[in-house]
C-alpha cells in the first residue's frame, strides 16, 4: 500500500503539476485513511478497498467531532487517489462512484471594504526599513493583482516587466497569466528594488538575509496589519484576493476579466465574488431608486 503512496506522490508532482505542498497535503489526508484501514480492518492492499470501510471511516471521522467540510476533503483526495489506481489497474471499479458529500453551510467571507484597505496603506507612511518597504510591497501586490499567497512567494525579479507595465503569474498547474501593474505599484517595486539584497535569491520579494518569504511570514504580515484597521473574524492574503475582485466588479468591471485576472479556470470559481457585489448594488439601488422610500 505504501509503495502506490509514494507512486501517487510522484504522479501529483510530475503528470499533475502539482506544487510540493499540495501533494504533501494529498499524502497526508491518505495516510491517515490508510492508518485507518490497516489498523481497523487490516486492510493489506488496495485491490480490498471497499464502500463500507470507507463509510467507516467517515463514520468515525464525524464521532471524533471533525467537520463535514474536513470530511469531504479527505474524501476528495481518496476519490483522486482511487482514479489513480484505476489508471494504473489496481482497481476495477470505483468504490466512491455513489457517494454524496456531506452537506456543509456556506461559510461567507467577507472582503475588506475599500476604506479598510486605504486605511492600511495610510498605516506604512513613508518606509524608512527594508522591513517595511517589503511588507508595503507585498500587502501592494495582493491588492493590485488578486494573486495567490504561493504565487507572490514564487514570484520571480524576470516575472516584473515595469517597462510593459506587467507582471508574470505562474499560477495553479503551473498555469501562467499576465496581469497589468498600477503606476502606483510599479514605483513600489522600484523604491524596492533600490534596497533589495543584493546577493539575494531569484525570488523578486525576499527577507533581510536575501531567502524568499514564507507562508507564515505573509500571513502574519496580512494579519497584523489589518488587524489594526478591520474588526473582520477573517484577516488573511484570500481576503484580499477576494476583496480585489469584489472591489473591480463593485466598480463595473467584467466578470471574464476579473476570472482571467485571478487565474480561474471557469466562471463558476469567479461567480462567488458576485455575491459581494450583489450587496453592494442592492445598496445603491435601495438608496438611489424613487420608490425606494415609499412603504
Amino acid at each position: 500500500m505504501e509503495e502506490l503512496l509514494h507512486k501517487f506522490k510522484d504522479y501529483l508532482l510530475l503528470e499533475k503539476n502539482y506544487s510540493v505542498l499540495t501533494a504533501k497535503a494529498y499524502l497526508d489526508d491518505l495516510e491517515q485513511i490508510a492508518e485507518f484501514l490497516v489498523s481497523t480492518y487490516q486492510l493489506d492492499s488496495w485491490n480490498d478497498l471497499h464502500y463500507p470501510l470507507i463509510r467507516s471511516f467517515i463514520v468515525g471521522e464525524v464521532d471524533r467531532g471533525i467537520s463535514n467540510r474536513s470530511i469531504n476533503r479527505k474524501i476528495s483526495t481518496l476519490r483522486t487517489f482511487i482514479r489513480f489506481l484505476m489508471k494504473v489497474g489496481q482497481l476495477e471499479t470505483n468504490p466512491l462512484a455513489k457517494h454524496q458529500p456531506l452537506k456543509v453551510a456556506k461559510r461567507l467571507q467577507l472582503p475588506f471594504s475599500e476604506t479598510e484597505v486605504y486605511d492600511v496603506f495610510e498605516l506604512f507612511g513613508t518606509p524608512k526599513t527594508y522591513d517595511e518597504q517589503l511588507k508595503r510591497l507585498l500587502v501592494e501586490l495582493f491588492y493590485a493583482t488578486g494573486m495567490r499567497r504561493a504565487e507572490l512567494i514564487n514570484l520571480k525579479l524576470q516575472d516584473v516587466d515595469l517597462q510593459a507595465s506587467t507582471l508574470r503569474i505562474v499560477g495553479k498547474r503551473n498555469k501562467e497569466r499576465i496581469v497589468p501593474l498600477l503606476a502606483v505599484v510599479k514605483e513600489r517595486i522600484r523604491e524596492y528594488l533600490l534596497c533589495r539584497p543584493e546577493n539575494a535569491d531569484t525570488k523578486l520579494l525576499v527577507n533581510e538575509n536575501g531567502v524568499k518569504l514564507s507562508e507564515s511570514f505573509v500571513y502574519r504580515t496580512i494579519n497584523t496589519y489589518f488587524s489594526n484597521v478591520s474588526a473582520k473574524t477573517k484577516k488573511s492574503p484570500h481576503i484580499i484576493r477576494h476583496s480585489f475582485a469584489t472591489h473591480l466588479l463593485n466598480n463595473g468591471a467584467d466578470l471574464n476579466s476579473v476570472k482571467e485576472l485571478l487565474g480561474h479556470s471557469s466562471l463558476a470559481s469567479t461567480q462567488v465574488y458576485t455575491h459581494s457585489s450583489l450587496a453592494e448594488l442592492q445598496k445603491v439601488f435601495a438608496k438611489a431608486h424613487p420608490r425606494s422610500s415609499e412603504a
